[in-house]
């Protein structure tokens, strides 16, 4: 996490952080419209859809990885070079930028870190926004390479339920069933412990307290030395999740063709209720 301040104090220094705009939410396909209404002055926007996720089938899911490769081309045109620093934001809470977050530690960044409160908390703090589309002065040079993060599998998904601690980081009506918006069965992997992704969260959109998130983690034995995995509807919010855990210094892995991959072959059973 960086504060407003750090930020700010970073953007001045003599070597600013590449500044990453990750404006996306589900059902909400405007995310460069509200780029180029207002952002971070020096922020490059990032597409969630097309730069953080490779293409959607129902065998991957809709957000499934993308290849390194991809990756590394869209991380040059954002201008991230051999040891950048990298912020990241949205307005939602860093639901959606996370997803960056995770993915550049995966391909082998180290100073990656997200704005916390995002954009609500650089305006409220006072702080100017610019309209209007910006780019790096001049392309990136970093050489990323996969695999720096653990990934799961749906057999790898379906043993940790069994054996390990699998939390799913859905809202609660759509772990038990009750609804499903978007993916074409209802439910949970059976064994999966329900942790929705909002409540890493205090109600300005900054992440909770280390010791809330501490004991949230810990009253469903997701703990240091825990074997965790997360997931969610497509692997986009649990990257939240997984940075939530890391601030209660639990590492997990993500399994990142979650419940859109999941419930699309029929041979995977769905559990449904507030039960595992």
């Amino acid at each position: 996490m960086v504060t407003v301040d750090e930020l700010k104090k970073a953007l001045t220094g003599d070597a600013p952080p590449v500044l990453l705009d990750v404006r996306w939410a589900l059902g909400d396909t405007e995310g460069r419209r509200h780029y180029l209404e207002a952002h971070v002055p020096g922020a490059v926007f990032v597409d969630l859809d097309s730069e953080l996720a490779g293409p959607a089938t129902p065998a991957d899911g809709r957000h499934p990885l993308p290849s390194v490769g991809a990756l590394q081309d869209a991380a040059r045109r954002w201008g991230v070079c051999a040891g950048s620093a990298v912020v990241a934001y949205d307005d939602t809470g860093n639901l959606a930028a996370a997803r960056v977050w995770w993915l550049l530690r995966w391909a082998g960044l180290t100073e990656v870190a997200l704005l916390d409160g995002g954009l609500r908390a650089w305006t409220e703090s006072g702080n100017p926004t610019r309209s209007g589309d910006e780019h790096p002065d001049a392309p990136g040079d970093v050489v990323l390479e996969a695999g720096h993060l653990p990934t799961l599998t749906a057999d790898d998904a379906a043993a940790l339920a069994d054996d390990g601690v699998l939390l799913d980081a859905r809202a609660a009506a759509r772990y038990t069933g009750e609804t499903e918006p978007v993916d074409p069965r209802a439910g949970h992997i059976p064994g999966a412990i329900s942790a929705p992704t909002s409540q890493n969260l205090t109600a300005d959109g900054r992440f909770a307290p280390v010791d809330v998130l501490r004991d949230r983690f810990a009253a469903v034995g997701a703990e240091q030395g825990a074997r965790v995995g997360v997931y969610c509807g497509s692997g986009v919010n649990a990257a939240h999740q997984i940075a939530a855990l890391a601030l209660a210094g639990v590492d997990a892995a993500l399994y990142p063709g979650s419940w859109s991959q999941w419930s699309n072959d029929p041979d995977r059973p769905a559990a449904t209720g507030p039960g595992r």
